[in-house]
């Protein structure tokens, strides 16, 4: 089945997380509804301890869920095994991290095909070019990590998650590390990725500027869904945010 088969890309129905038991437990999600449209820009947003980052761990098959179910594409990953969760990771899941998590020694062009070598597949080379060309390393595929810069590194990331042509990217604070241009950049890059390439993103964020590049923003309060805008401005995300805190 593929992406466009599918009206939401990602969802999750009654998503509750807790950590710990009895007094001390710590419920991170309470009971989270939410779909993530295919071939869109959502990013994730919230107070600190919000639930945010937990909840993109989930959805990723990153961390386990205590109650409720999650879907990538047409696939109930709640109910999968590590074995397969690990292949469906591999196969339909792309991660951009605040740490680029490249390898020193090899090139960038290394780096970026390096996925698709350790799953046996060989990369389309028609969109290699134009994932090269959409974020603007023709000439630094031969650069290794130490040559380039944050915000090149961080292009090489988004690269790497791309090629594989994933049903989703998760992106978890993709501009933290980088520098406001940097950032700018890279979330361009990421939002030329939906428009031009089709790509499903997903992004937690604590930055109203990087939220502003999706297409839809979803908030999160104390573990729960509590608000969401559509086609968000820094000034809309500042003042959603102010009044979740209030």
């Amino acid at each position: 089945m593929t992406i466009t088969s599918v009206r939401s890309a990602v969802s999750a129905k009654g998503l509750t997380k807790t950590y710990g038991r009895g007094d001390t437990a710590v419920h991170a999600l309470r009971g989270v509804d939410v779909d993530f449209a295919a071939e869109a820009f959502t990013a994730i947003m919230g107070p600190s301890g919000s639930g945010k980052s937990t909840l993109m761990h989930c959805l990723a098959g990153l961390d386990t869920v205590t109650d409720g179910q999650v879907n990538i594409g047409d696939v109930e990953i709640t109910q999968l095994s590590d074995k397969q969760l690990t292949l469906l990771r591999r196969d339909r899941v792309g991660f951009i991290f605040q740490a680029f998590n490249l390898l020193p020694t090899l090139t960038a062009e290394q780096n970026i095909r390096l996925p698709l070598q350790i799953a046996g597949r060989q990369a389309d080379q028609a969109l290699f070019d134009r994932v090269i060309d959409t974020v603007g390393l023709r000439e630094r595929l031969g650069h290794k990590p130490s040559q380039l810069s944050g915000g090149q590194q961080q292009r090489v990331a988004v690269a790497r998650a791309l090629i594989a042509k994933p049903q989703v990217i998760f992106a978890d604070e993709p501009t933290g590390n980088l520098d406001s241009r940097s950032g700018a950049e890279v979330l361009s890059f990421l939002r030329t990725s939906v428009r031009e390439l089709d790509q499903t993103i997903v992004m937690v964020t604590h930055d109203p500027v990087a939220a502003s590049y999706a297409d839809r923003v979803v908030f999160l309060r104390d573990g729960l869904l509590v608000h969401e805008l559509d086609r968000p401005t820094p000034q809309t995300v500042i003042d959603t945010l102010l009044a979740l805190e209030a």
